[in-house]
This record gives structure tokens, C-alpha cells and sequence, in this order.
């Protein structure tokens, strides 16, 4: 039995490393949904966050109160109103969150305080402090409604918050803001998540929400969840959806991300809290779950045209003479432009990867996964294959495969198993180099 756990936890463990090492010392603001908390997860993710936060990544949590707000109007016989996605915050509704604000600040810094032996708060030392970081204004007339006591974030005390996470404590904020004359305004968890991370700079904003992310097909509840959304593409769809009034609907969080990385954050997630785990997931494995919206101006990826060809060639030729890729002729490249994925930055190429469809068999082949020297071990790699296996997915493929003789382990780490090349399709078959010996590897796509 202990070898067999040796077998599996050891090359996790070290799978893992990576992510360890790239996130120590960044910044995440994130944002849990009231939702969660009432569903009972507030333990999980309290030990998640410890977790961590052990690992050198700084925390701001902003917890959401709609459920618990609801719950306490109900009991006084009041029936809770919403306008515009937003709740209108009456003298009653006002009390009622600073009651469950006040409730749910006592069951996180509670959930935060466990030590028992034999569970994983067991050593844990996170001290979470809370304060008036935040100050509001009124949301005012909107279309003829008022709004009453609800706000919006006027202001971040970013010299406060950065103060206490550089101290090594976790900044707990609860959604209130505070006007210059003392009075308090309720606001919502994504909007303060949301400015937070922006006036920050923060690494990653993260809700943890009632929903698993955004489907390809937004008007499709049964379509896959886009794991990686370009910020363009993300505005494109939110475009066509139609105003959110809930935050089951689409463009609810869609929003909030598009707001932090046009303001800087350049990773927004949409994590569903239903899975256990899921900021572990998405942190620490790199295929993540539920949705990514990525600030790619920086360094765009995008399907390649003929204009690139001459790029792509200077790109893989050095990798083709000393053997790490098998040689394409220029006019194969221009024929196959198409399939060609590629990173530029100001119009330089610096990574291209080509996608081959085999659709009878439901597979596809990645050939020519190249990354510049200048640019290797800053993820680009990474970002080429998820763009690959988006691509696969929206064409119906099942699986892509890989032909290598020097990267395999690289290919492993991120999710492929190796295969007999027998295993390959039969068109692919014929053309396989046998004096080469490349190994195949497969990756199946959830």
C-alpha cells in the first residue's frame, strides 16, 4: 500500500512544485458568495485558504451576504427588492445586513481559528483582520428608482490593506462601505472584490460562486465551460447577453471580470464552490476549472494567417536544425496557415502551434509547439496548449496527440498519458516516422 501511495503522491507533489514556486509572494483578492457560506462550505474553503496562504500567497476574502440578508428580512416579514441586479437597501434591509455581516465576519474568523489535531488547520497560524478599508457613495436614482442605503465603492484604502497583508495577516472585508460623514451603505461582494483587486494590482481575482463558469454557448446551459477567455472575446459575449438581474445569469460575474482586467488585473477566475477544492484546483494544476478571463493585450494569441508564415518559419527553424522538430517545408506551413496558432508581441512571433484535425476518429493532432528562447518558462507554453485543446473542443475532438523525442515530460506533467503508436489514426499512421522512434502521447478532453 505505501508504494503504491508513493507512486501517486510523489510525482503529484512535484507536478505541483511549479505553481508552488510561481505564485509565492503574489496578491489574490477573493470573493465568496454568500451562497457558499449558507451551503456549508465555509469550512473547506477556510482550509484551503490557510493552505495557501501558508504557501506565500497574500489574501484579501470578501464575503458576499445575499442569502443571510434575505433570510433575516423574511423573519421580520419583509419581502426583499431588487432593481437593475441590485438589492434596494430600505432602514429594515440595512439592519439585516449589518446582522448578517456581523454573523458571517464571526463564522469565517471562527473557521480561521481551528487547530485541532489530524485536520489540515492543525499548526495553522491566520490571523484575519477586518476594517474600514472601504469607503462608499450612494447608488442614488436609477431609472426612477432609488436605491435608499445602497452604495457603491468610492475608494480603497490600498496603503492600509497592502500594510496588513505585508504583516502576513489575511484582510477580511465584509460588503459595507463607510461615507466621509460616518453613514454605512451596503454593497455588494463583487463590486468590492472587484475594486479591491483593481486599485491592488492584485495577481488574480477569484469568485467562488453558485455557478461552474461560462459556457461556450452562453445561451446553452448544456455547453462546456470555457476555461480560457480572452478579455476581447469576453466583451464580445457580454454584448450580446442580456443585463443581468441574477447571479445565475451569465453575464453576472462575466462583468466584474471584464472590469478588473481592463483595470489591470490581468487574471479574473469564475470558480464554482459546489466542487470541493476548486481554488486549489484552479492555482495549483494547470488545467484549472471553471472560467479564466486573461488580459491578453499584452501578448495577444490568436489564430495565425498567411501574413504570419515568414514568422513562423524563422520562429521553429533553428528547433528544426538541431532536430527537436521534424523539418516543414515554407510552402507546407503557408498551405496549413490555418491550423497554426501563435503568441506575438508588438508584431513579433514568439510561439506558434499547429492543430491537425482527424475527425472521423474524433482526435487531433499538436504539431509544432514552439516557444522562443526569450521568452521560455514565462507560461507561454502553457498558454498555446490551452488555446489548442479550446480549439479541439469547438471542433467536437475527443482527444489531441503529440509526436516528441526530447519533450515528453513536459507533456506528461500536463496531462498526457503515453500511448503505442498503433494507437494512431489511420492517416496519421502512414506518415509516422518509425526510424524516429517519436513518443506518442494523448490527452483526453473533459
Amino acid at each position: 500500500m505505501s508504494n503504491v501511495f508513493n507512486f501517486t503522491f510523489v510525482p503529484w507533489f512535484r507536478s505541483v512544485a511549479p505553481y508552488i514556486h510561481k505564485h509565492r509572494s503574489n496578491t489574490l483578492v477573493v470573493g465568496i458568495a454568500g451562497e457558499a457560506i449558507a451551503a456549508g462550505k465555509l469550512q473547506n474553503v477556510a482550509q484551503d485558504l490557510a493552505l495557501i496562504q501558508s504557501m506565500g500567497v497574500k489574501i484579501v476574502l470578501v464575503h458576499g451576504f445575499r442569502p443571510q440578508v434575505n433570510e433575516q428580512l423574511l423573519a421580520k416579514g419583509h419581502q426583499p427588492r431588487y432593481s437593475h441586479g441590485m438589492r434596494i437597501t430600505d432602514s429594515v434591509a440595512l439592519d439585516c445586513a449589518q446582522e448578517a455581516a456581523g454573523q458571517l465576519r464571526y463564522e469565517i474568523e471562527a473557521a480561521f481559528s481551528q487547530g485541532l489535531p489530524n485536520t489540515p488547520m492543525a499548526g495553522a497560524t491566520v490571523r484575519v483582520i477586518s476594517g474600514n478599508f472601504i469607503s462608499a457613495r450612494p447608488v442614488g436614482l436609477i431609472d426612477g428608482v432609488d436605491f435608499l442605503h445602497s452604495g457603491l465603492v468610492r475608494k480603497v484604502d490600498t496603503e492600509g490593506i497592502q500594510r496588513t497583508l505585508d504583516m502576513g495577516a489575511m484582510v477580511l472585508l465584509s460588503p459595507f462601505g463607510f461615507s466621509p460623514t460616518g453613514e454605512a451603505f451596503n454593497l455588494t461582494m463583487e463590486d468590492v472584490a472587484t475594486s479591491v483587486a483593481v486599485a491592488l494590482q492584485v495577481d488574480k481575482l477569484m469568485f467562488l460562486t453558485e455557478v461552474p463558469g461560462i459556457r461556450v454557448d452562453a445561451a446553452d446551459p448544456e455547453s462546456e465551460i470555457d476555461t480560457e477567455l480572452p478579455l476581447a472575446e469576453a466583451k464580445k459575449m457580454i454584448g450580446a447577453l442580456p443585463a443581468p438581474s441574477q447571479p445565475t445569469d451569465p453575464a453576472f460575474y462575466l462583468q466584474h471580470c471584464i472590469r478588473a482586467c481592463e483595470g489591470g488585473v490581468e487574471r479574473s477566475h469564475i470558480l464554482p464552490f459546489s466542487v470541493d477544492g476548486a481554488l486549489l484546483l484552479e492555482i495549483y494544476t494547470h488545467d484549472g476549472i471553471g472560467t479564466m478571463v486573461v488580459d491578453e493585450k499584452l501578448e495577444s494569441v490568436r489564430e495565425a494567417t498567411m501574413d504570419d508564415v515568414s514568422g513562423i518559419v524563422a520562429l521553429i527553424e533553428p528547433f528544426e536544425k538541431d532536430g527537436t522538430l521534424v523539418k516543414r517545408d515554407r510552402t507546407e506551413i503557408e498551405r496549413d496557415a490555418g491550423y497554426y496558432t501563435i503568441i506575438e508581441h508588438d508584431g513579433v512571433i514568439f510561439g506558434c502551434a499547429a492543430l491537425y484535425p482527424y475527425p472521423e476518429e474524433r482526435t487531433g493532432e499538436m504539431a509544432a509547439l514552439t516557444v522562443s528562447p526569450d521568452t521560455q518558462s514565462q507560461g507561454d507554453g502553457e498558454r498555446l496548449l490551452k488555446r489548442i485543446e479550446s480549439r479541439a473542443r469547438a471542433q467536437g475532438l475527443q482527444s489531441i496527440f503529440v509526436l516528441t523525442t526530447r519533450t515528453m515530460h513536459w507533456f506528461l506533467k500536463r496531462g498526457f498519458i503515453q500511448v503505442n503508436a498503433d494507437w494512431l489514426p489511420e492517416a496519421r499512421k502512414r506518415k509516422y516516422n518509425w526510424d524516429r522512434k517519436s513518443q506518442v502521447l494523448v490527452k483526453k478532453l473533459g
